[in-house]
């Protein structure tokens, strides 16, 4: 499994079927973001604990553990063109049903059927890598990490939109009685739209990359993982999405948490603030870490991001400290306090290093796979970013409410050490390398 992959599939246009499968991409996270800002109060609608948030959430992202690795596997045996087709129907279903759930279980199983459609991301990255050359393989997969970044930007807020209360009211003029128009339904109908919209232009312009059944046999899950972890070039990047998904989904989750008890800040100001860590992440991933792999390595860029990343998480809880102590107060609106600004200036360091951090970390997955077995190998390290995903959210949640507000921020970052080792010794691995 360690022979480099190269474009090899029989496309008639490698540029069309890239920008065609970015957009399928986009599209179908458009959706997952929709749900974003309804999904704490949809929870709470039905009267239970916000508990219960945190372990939706980690519902999505258990079955994209299970999921990922059997849809990029799939795709290598069966070709990556019927896998993304599925999953995107799957998906259209999975959010009617949220839509129209009548209970806290119903939300949990359209939630699970999500999260394992949303396993097609290893389909997704494994068609980038058949499409293009090795030397362009990062700026494909950035791009599809700047696609995840629109749809998390633009999906919140037609969310907010099909959630808010001149649209509910008009809905429930239009549409027919037996069908639920409420803050929660309309944004879930939405997501359930864009869904099959994204189906029909998949199914009409999305080519096969090449011929299926080059890969070997599908195995079990355990197999999967257990012949990725044998190859010494993947090993560590497996473990690496692990950590890197435990801290920084953690963090995610508790941001807005550190948001409120630290700043104040409501469900409006957050949102804008999460807009432009996404605004950043697209900037850098579809523009600036294509350019920089080409110049630097994916190794050192790699290197980068973990320590940029590792910095940012340490600084954000203390933010308002740094803001009070180093930013003399502002004659602008009222509302830019130093405490802001200081937090303004970490925010771009958090999503610049996360940006350069994951967009190479997949490229060394790609290069480090050989074609037959680039489904699979995307799909353990998926996987693996899944797992820590499941993980994360609790566990940052419980060291928030016990420890305090700073502690899943600073574990974050002792997280990332072993990916800064990792991406170090694969810097140095390089330089061994190199004639002298």
């Amino acid at each position: 499994m360690s022979a480099p992959a190269a474009a090899t599939g029989t496309v008639r246009s490698p540029r069309r079927a890239l920008v065609t499968v970015i957009a399928v991409v986009f599209v179908d996270l458009l959706g997952f973001g929709i749900i974003i800002p309804i999904l704490p109060f949809y929870v709470r609608s039905f009267g239970v604990s916000d508990v219960y948030i945190g372990l939706l959430a980690a519902s999505y992202s258990l079955m994209q553990f299970g999921f990922a690795p059997l849809l990029g596997r799939l795709s290598d045996a069966r070709g990556r063109r019927p896998v993304l087709l599925l999953s995107i129907a799957g998906s259209a279903v999975a959010w009617t049903l949220f839509g129209l759930a009548g209970s806290v279980l119903v939300l949990f199983v359209s939630r699970m059927l999500a999260g394992a459609m949303g396993g097609n991301i290893a389909a997704a990255q494994a068609y980038v890598a058949d499409v293009t050359p090795p030397e362009e393989r990062a700026k494909g997969l950035g791009l599809v990490g700047a696609a995840f970044g629109l749809g998390f930007v633009f999906g919140p807020a037609i969310g907010g939109f099909f959630a808010s209360d001149p649209v509910v009211a008009a809905a429930r003029v239009v549409l027919p009685a037996a069908v639920p128009a409420t803050r929660f339904s309309l944004p879930s109908f939405a997501a359930a739209g864009f869904s099959v919209v994204n189906f029909g232009f998949a199914a009409a312009f999305l080519e096969e990359t090449g011929a299926p059944g080059d890969a070997p046999d599908p195995t079990s899950l355990l197999a999967d993982f257990a012949m990725v972890l044998r190859d010494a070039a993947l090993r560590g990047l497996v473990v690496s999405f692990f950590l890197m998904s435990v801290a920084f989904s953690g963090v995610q989750v508790m941001f807005i948490p550190f948001a409120a008890d630290a700043y104040g800040y409501g469900a409006s100001e957050t949102a804008l603030l999460l807009t432009y860590v996404g605004v950043l992440g697209v900037v850098v991933q579809g523009v600036l870490v294509g350019r920089l792999s080409r110049r630097y390595g994916d190794a050192r860029v790699a290197l980068a991001g973990a320590g940029l990343l590792s910095v940012a998480l340490a600084a954000i809880p203390l933010a308002p400290d740094l803001g009070r102590a180093l930013v003399p107060p502002l004659a602008g609106p009222p509302f830019l306090t130093p405490e802001l600004v200081a937090l303004l200036a970490v925010l771009p360091v958090l999503s610049v290093g996360n940006g350069l951090l994951t967009v190479s970390m997949t490229t060394l997955v790609s290069t480090s796979a050989g074609r037959a077995t680039q489904g699979r190998a995307f799909g353990v390290t998926q996987g693996a970013g899944s797992l820590g995903r499941t993980v994360g959210p609790p566990v940052m949640a419980a060291l928030y409410a016990v420890v305090g507000r700073w502690s899943p921020f600073a574990v974050g970052a002792v997280l990332l050490v072993p990916v800064v080792a990792l991406a170090l010794s694969r810097v140095t691995g390089e330089r061994r390398t190199v004639p002298s």
